[in-house]
Formats: structure tokens, C-alpha cells, sequence
């Protein structure tokens, strides 16, 4: 059984307008054009759509719907570099993200292990991070698959999270109208309803031969999705750029101590992360320090032969007093972690550290990986 999760931003170009110039929350905006301009609404929040304003929208016509909106000419650099930090927080969790629009992805997590496989938690992860991180919600829905689980992600809009589990899916899709299943646009959804069809409860009602006749092709996709069937695999085309971990502290970190303590704990994830990258070269290696203050940095090193060739002496040196060769492979994970600590990212994060104060709210450590059509030879992360 596949879990997937669609994630939708809510209301994102509005959202970015808003965490933006705080002054506008609560007031109906909008971002679109000039209605002197014949221009159209691109989006709107929560506060304006009260009044009837929808996206593709003449701004005229918003405009006399609700004559106190505010228009907020779009920042389309703004709102793509932050589609880009969040969109990273998806790669964190999955390889296997299908990025739909600026604002939406699906996500397969049907082999992560991290929170125990447990999609859900997934979820709730991918919604604090995001707006820890760029002051923007997310909706997700998750469920067996995408039809399911787009529909899910908008059940409880803002800010929802909707769980579809195998066994409520009969009960769900029943009472779905038929809208609600992608490419059923105005045109579809009238004839289905000039033939009686309102609900997916009606439509299960059809044969294939019935609705084929009626839809052609789309006939046989209207018959699986009202029985909430989907057979569609998350695609995606991109080549992951970085592997990183990074955790956001309850209680400020103050001690050194607990500084090596919290970089024993991000380690191993990294490494876990890392499993099945070690073909692709690694350009540099970093790590990201965020203060109390909100303030962050970030210290990168190249990873080369020359670094390769100081962890190897040292590890050779350290390997003889341990007895490498009694260590079994459980064992030999261990050592990986310890001397990627003292030679990789140990420095770094002391280096950041000293850029402002042992005050620090926010850890992350990560490599950056060399695109595969580069140079063959690999310089490996972790040692033989």
C-alpha cells in the first residue's frame, strides 16, 4: 500500500504578501492587476474570498465585490524563492516529490522510515517546518494515492491536514460530488449532471461501458476515481542537489556540551539520508547555525582530495588503536559518524557558532552533491 502526501501552500502568493507586511493580516488583498489595466486576480486570501473574490477574477469585478481590497502587485522572484525553500523541505523527507505548480507537490513516502513510517507524522513534520521556516502554511492530505490525497488536502482548508485511511475510503468517496475529481471541469460536471450524476455515490452507480460511451477515455477514469482508485505513480524528473538534516530546539542551546551532543544526534539521520547518494560525488559539505535572535549563518567547505586525504590518515591512525579489523559492520557505522564529526563538521559548526554567540535555536549539517554527468571518480563520504 503506497502513502502519499499532497501538500497545497494556502493562499500562497497572498501568504507571501502577508508574512511579508504583517499590517495586512486579517484585511481581504489580493495579488493581480491593475483594474484600470484589465487586469485579473491571480490570488486572494480567506478574508477576500468572503466576499467572493476568486483567483482568474477581473480585479474590476473584485474591486465591487468587495470595494476595501487591497491589491498587491506580485513579486513572482519573491514568491519563487520561497516555492524554492519549500520545496527543499520536501527533498528532505523524500526523493520522490512530483512538483505540480509553484504552489503544490505530491510526495511518495512509502519507503521513508523516519517517524516510525508513519505518514501522518510526516505530514505534521512538513507543516511545522515549512511555516517554521518560511512563515508560510501548508494543507496536506495523505492517503493511498494522489486523487485521494489531493481531496484530502483541501477538506480542511487553511492550515488543515487530513487523514484518508484504507479502510475509510468507501465511506469517503461516496459523498464526494463529482467536482471534486480532477478534470472534471464546468462542461463535464453539467452533463454529468444532466445524466443524474452528482456525487461519486451516483457514478458507482455506471458501468465503463456506460461512461466510456458518454466520455471516451475519461470514462474509465471517472469509474476508478469514484471508487477512490488511482493508479498514477509520483513523478519526478528532478536530480537532488543536497542531502541535509536540521532541527529547531524547544529550549535554546547555551552549552558546548549540548552542542556535541545535539551534532551526535543529527549525524546518524544524515547518514541515514545519505544511503543510496553513494555514487554521486559530494561538492562541499556545510553546516547552519540559527541564533536566538533569529539571525542565521551558514559555513560550506569544498570536499576534496585533499580533505579525503586528512581523514584518512587520521582514521587510519585511530583504526589501529581500536583494532579496525575486529569492528563489526554495526560498528564500523559508529566510526563513520565519529570521524565524519571531528573532521567534517565539528570545525564548521564552531566556525559558525563564533559568528555569533552559544545562544542557538536551530542546528543543520548537509552536503551538497556534484551533478552526475560530472567528473567519474567519487571521493566517498563515509570511509571503507
Amino acid at each position: 500500500m503506497r502513502k502519499i502526501i499532497h501538500a497545497d501552500c494556502d493562499c500562497f502568493f497572498a501568504a507571501v504578501e502577508i508574512r511579508d507586511n504583517p499590517s495586512l493580516i486579517d484585511k481581504p488583498i489580493a495579488v493581480g492587476g491593475d483594474a484600470d489595466k484589465r487586469g485579473v486576480i491571480a490570488t486572494c486570501n480567506y478574508s477576500a474570498r468572503a466576499y467572493g473574490v476568486r483567483s482568474a477574477m477581473p480585479t474590476a469585478q473584485a474591486l465591487k465585490l468587495c470595494p476595501d481590497l487591497i491589491l498587491c502587485k506580485g513579486r513572482m522572484d519573491e514568491y519563487k524563492a520561497t516555492a524554492a525553500a519549500i520545496r527543499e523541505i520536501f527533498f528532505e523527507l523524500t526523493d520522490r516529490v512530483e512538483v505540480v505548480s509553484i504552489d503544490e507537490a505530491y510526495l511518495d513516502v512509502t519507503d521513508v522510515a523516519e517517524f516510525q513510517g508513519s505518514a501522518t507524522r510526516m505530514a505534521q513534520w512538513l507543516k511545522a517546518e515549512v511555516v517554521k521556516r518560511t512563515g508560510v502554511t501548508i494543507s496536506t492530505g495523505v492517503a493511498a494515492n494522489k486523487f485521494l490525497a489531493k481531496v484530502a488536502s483541501d477538506w480542511q482548508k487553511p492550515d488543515g491536514l487530513f487523514v484518508v485511511t484504507p479502510d475509510q475510503v468507501e465511506d469517503f468517496v461516496i459523498q464526494l460530488p463529482v467536482g471534486r475529481i480532477h478534470g472534471v471541469g464546468k462542461v463535464t460536471e453539467e452533463k454529468l449532471k444532466r445524466l443524474g450524476i452528482e456525487t461519486c455515490a451516483d457514478l458507482q452507480q455506471k458501468t465503463v461501458k456506460q461512461l466510456t460511451e458518454w466520455f471516451g477515455k475519461f470514462g474509465l477514469t471517472l469509474y476508478q476515481r469514484a471508487r477512490g482508485e488511482d493508479y498514477r505513480e509520483v513523478v519526478t524528473e528532478r536530480v537532488r542537489k543536497s542531502v541535509s538534516v536540521e532541527r529547531t530546539y524547544s529550549e535554546n542551546i547555551t552549552r558546548q556540551d549540548d552542542l556535541d551532543q545535539a551534532l551526535d544526534r543529527l549525524l546518524p539521520v544524515l547518514a541515514r539520508r545519505y544511503q543510496g547518494y553513494e555514487d554521486r560525488q559530494i561538492r562541499s559539505v556545510f553546516a547552519k547555525v540559527r541564533f536566538a535572535d533569529f539571525s542565521s549563518t551558514t559555513v560550506e567547505t569544498a570536499f576534496g582530495s585533499e580533505l579525503i586525504s586528512s581523514v584518512s590518515s587520521t582514521e587510519s591512525s585511530d583504526a589501529s588503536a581500536e583494532g579496525l579489523s575486529d569492528i563489526v559492520a554495526d560498528k564500523q557505522a559508529e566510526y563513520s559518524v565519529a570521524w565524519l564529526k571531528r573532521a567534517l563538521f565539528y570545525p564548521l559548526m564552531q566556525e559558525a557558532v563564533s559568528r555569533g554567540s552559544l545562544n542557538i535555536r536551530l542546528l543543520g549539517i548537509g552536503v551538497r552533491l556534484r551533478d552526475p554527468a560530472g567528473p567519474s571518480e567519487q571521493l566517498s563520504l563515509f570511509p571503507e
